[in-house]
């Protein structure tokens, strides 16, 4: 069992990695620093909409395997399975 609780782990490393760069790719809503120094007329300028549908989704499924392995790196290590 030590060989799967070190693939979650290298999985949850890999996902935090992956969630933080599409995290970062989303454009900016507004109301914050970006537009005090004109962010705000580029941030319209070039997105489509099923790009960002698709985005979403794609973080949404990294988040929840993320919180899955966590859950289970968690539950392995209460009841000592590994």
């Amino acid at each position: 069992m030590a060989i799967v609780k070190i693939v979650l782990e290298i999985i949850v490393v890999l996902a935090s990695v992956l969630l933080t760069l599409l995290i970062l790719m989303h454009k900016g809503k507004g109301g914050g620093l970006s537009d005090m120094f004109g962010g705000g007329l580029t941030a319209n300028a070039g997105t489509s909409g099923v790009a960002e549908k698709n985005l979403n989704r794609l973080t949404v499924i990294v988040a929840l395997i993320w919180v899955a392995i966590i859950i289970a790196l968690g539950l392995m290590a209460k009841y000592g399975i590994a």
